[in-house]
């Protein structure tokens, strides 16, 4: 399998300690073979039957959802997950899942034309596979052709123009962003392997529509023989911060968990900011409260410390997930635009923080 991709070259010099100069060589079209990556289609995989695009997933492949989903610009999901026969997952109480060698996590990302009618007039724009290889899971995106019949390997990730009538009624036009290979270790990179974010058992926990009234750990025991299980009602649970019934502090700690804390964590590729947001931390200042920045900078907007009680213009880290500058915004990667609700959530929080 070969994809042709567009590639230019930048040349940097100086001479004679004159200022430096750029040259910039002609886009050459390369011939790179992907075969060792994935399958070139996604349709390659016979992980849906019927239309691609109805999403209907074939026997071994079962749907699955999250308390709490990390913002995406605005875009829908659907998850699946393919386990190998006769593969067993291993339980977990505060980590991901330790999932078989073979195991395949399938997310599709969609628009609806209109918000009002989420399952109208729908247009998948990618799905991306975590496929565990054994020794290290392979992030691999696939971006679907305008006819919605297929979806083909992109490694160098893609800008797609979208639109849509949000709830509010306004209409949103961005760049969706697809990731390169790269950018998919930005957030999945734990130590030094790639893992998934999602499937964890607080995260799992609980009644979703396709679950038919079960509590999807129980539905994962019966299919994938899931193992170490304790009794569900001694199992935490992160809400959904979508919830306006649950309390205010546990619907900003999920927020910032699904989004921040992929890399804010003890073992993150942000670990060393001292910052960490899982919705399990306790302390305080590794919350952020009270605490400075390890390094000051634009990403601090000059403000002294993470979060400052009752202060959330005052405090970094909502200066920093209103933001939409590449050097400033978190989460780096994922999203253009600003997540409002959640913004707003978070402002509620620190502001109401005693």
């Amino acid at each position: 399998m070969k994809r042709h991709f567009l590639l230019w070259c930048v040349i940097l010099f100086s001479c004679g300690g004159k200022k430096q100069e750029i040259i910039v060589l002609p886009e050459v079209e390369v011939a790179i073979d992907l075969s060792a990556l994935g399958k070139e289609k996604l349709s390659d995989y016979g992980f849906f039957v019927g239309a691609l695009n109805d999403l209907a997933p074939a026997d071994d492949v079962m749907p699955y959802s999250i308390n709490s989903a990390l913002f995406s610009d605005y875009a829908f999901k659907r998850r699946f997950i393919k386990i190998p026969a006769g593969g067993k997952v291993k339980y977990s109480e505060h980590d991901v899942f330790e999932f078989p060698e073979g195991t395949v996590l399938i997310k599709n990302f969609y628009y609806p034309a209109d918000f009002s009618r989420p399952d109208a007039e729908i247009r998948i724009l990618e799905t991306r596979l975590l496929i565990n290889e054994g020794k290290h899971w392979q992030a691999l995106p696939y971006v679907w052709n305008d006819e919605q019949t297929e979806a083909y390997l992109m490694v160098a990730g893609k800008t797609i123009p979208v639109s849509w009538k949000h709830s509010d009624g306004v209409i949103k036009n961005i760049g969706y962003s697809v990731p390169n290979l790269n950018q998919c270790s930005g957030c999945h990179l734990r130590g030094d392997k790639l893992m998934p974010i999602g499937p964890t058992a607080r995260q799992l926990n609980g009644v979703h529509d396709f679950t038919k009234g079960k509590n999807q750990l129980a539905q994962w025991t019966e299919e994938f023989l899931l193992d170490g299980v304790p009794d569900l009602k001694s199992v935490e649970q992160l809400v959904s911060y979508e919830d306006p019934e649950a309390l205010l502090e546990l619907r900003a700690r999920a927020w910032l968990e699904i989004n921040c804390a992929h890399c804010h964590r003890v073992d993150g590729a942000a670990k060393n900011s001292g910052l960490h947001l899982l919705a399990t931390e306790k302390d305080p200042s590794k919350i952020g409260i009270g605490k400075a920045p390890v390094a000051a900078g634009k990403g601090s907007g000059g403000l002294l410390y993470d979060i400052v009680p009752g202060k959330p213009d005052e405090s970094i880290l909502q200066f920093r997930i209103e933001s939409t500058h590449p050097g400033i915004m978190m989460p780096e990667l994922g999203r253009t635009i600003t997540h409002a609700e959640g913004v707003t959530l978070v402002r509620q929080w620190i502001k109401e923080m005693k």
